[in-house]
C-alpha cells in the first residue's frame, strides 16, 4: 500500500527532517538512509515499522543539521620532536644560518591540525532519543496516508464482490444447473454411450452414467463460490491485516471459476465464469495494495 509521511524536530541547536514512503510490497521490507552516526537507529526503525505494518516496500530517510562546531587547534608533538634532530643537524652543518623562525615552522603542513570538537557523549544520547520520539509522529502520518488509501480499496473490493454475487447467482439460476436440463443432456449422452459400445453391462452403464451426472453438476462449485464470498465479506471487515488472507482466497476463487468454464456445456454460463475470472482478477490486483 502507498503512502507517505514526515516530521520534522529540534534540540539544542539540531534540527532534522524523517520521511517515510511505501509502496507495495507482498512484505514488509525496508530500507533506510541515515547520516553519518545514526546506523544504529536501523534496529530501532525497523521495530516500530514491524509494531504497525505487515506488508509494503518502506524507505526511511533522516536528513539532519547540526550547528556549526567549532574548531580546535592542537600542535603535532610527534612531528615536532622528529623535527628537532633534524634542526640541530642543519645548524652544525651551517653554522651561518639563521635560526628557523616560528611562522615558517608553523608553516609546515600538518604541524598545526584543526578537529572539531567531539559530541559529548550525554548529548549525542540525548539527541538520539528525541529523533527516535519524532519518528513515531512520521509512521502515524504513514498510516493515516495509507488508511485514506485503504478506504478508498474498501469501496472498490466491495463494488467487485457486489458484482461477482450477481455473477454467482446468475450461475446459479442457469437453466444448465436446472436437473431436468442435466437429465436431458446425461440421457442423450447415456444413448451416445450405448450406440458405440453395444451390449454394455448395466453396472458399467451405471457407473458411467454416475461420472457423467458428477461431472454436469455445477452446484458445488456453486455452493464454494457462495461461501468463498461470504469469507471475502468478513475479511473486508476485519480491521486486522488482511492482505495475505485475500491473496489465498483470490487462489480459491479462480480455482472454481475455472472448474465452472471446463465443465459447463452451456454458453452463457460459460460467458458468467469468464467474466468471474475477470472479476476475480481486478480483486487480486487492488489486494496488493491491502495491508
Amino acid at each position: 500500500m502507498t503512502g507517505f509521511g514526515s516530521a520534522e524536530g529540534e534540540y539544542e541547536g539540531c534540527s532534522w527532517t524523517w520521511e517515510i514512503k511505501s509502496v507495495n510490497g507482498k512484505g514488509l521490507d525496508v530500507r533506510w538512509r541515515f547520516p553519518q552516526g545514526f546506523e544504529g537507529l536501523d534496529a530501532e526503525c525497523r521495530k516500530r515499522l514491524a509494531a504497525r505494518f505487515k506488508r509494503g516496500n518502506v524507505s526511511i530517510n533522516l536528513s539532519l543539521t547540526r550547528p556549526d562546531t567549532p574548531l580546535r587547534y592542537q600542535v603535532n608533538e610527534e612531528m615536532i620532536e622528529q623535527l628537532m634532530p633534524v634542526i640541530h643537524s642543519l645548524k652544525e652543518k651551517l653554522p651561518g644560518a639563521q635560526e628557523p623562525a616560528l611562522d615558517g615552522l608553523l608553516s609546515l603542513k600538518g604541524l598545526v591540525e584543526a578537529k572539531e570538537e567531539e559530541e559529548v557523549p550525554e548529548f549525542k544520547e540525548a539527541l538520539l532519543v528525541a529523533v527516535l520520539e519524532n519518528l513515531d509522529t512520521a509512521i502515524e502520518g504513514l498510516v493515516q496516508s495509507r488508511q485514506s488509501e485503504g478506504d478508498k480499496l474498501h469501496g472498490i473490493l466491495e463494488d467487485r464482490l457486489v458484482h461477482m454475487d450477481k455473477l454467482v447467482t446468475a450461475a446459479e439460476a442457469n437453466a444448465a444447473l436446472l436437473p431436468e436440463k442435466i437429465r436431458a443432456r446425461l440421457k442423450g449422452q447415456v444413448e451416445d454411450l450405448l450406440g458405440q459400445v453395444p451390449g454394455l453391462p448395466e453396472d458399467r452403464l451405471a457407473q458411467e452414467a454416475a461420472m457423467l451426472m458428477v461431472k454436469a453438476d455445477l452446484r458445488e462449485e456453486v455452493d464454494r463460490l457462495k461461501a468463498h464470498l461470504v469469507t471475502a465479506r468478513e475479511l473486508l471487515a476485519d480491521k486486522d491485516a488482511v492482505g495475505k488472507r485475500y491473496d489465498f482466497l483470490c487462489q480459491e476463487f479462480n480455482r472454481e471459476a475455472n472448474t465452472l468454464c471446463s465443465k459447463s456445456s452451456d454458453s452463457d454460463l460459460t460467458k458468467i465464469g469468464m467474466d468471474l475470472k475477470v472479476t476475480i482478477d481486478q480483486i487480486r490486483e487492488q489486494i496488493q495494495n491491502v495491508e
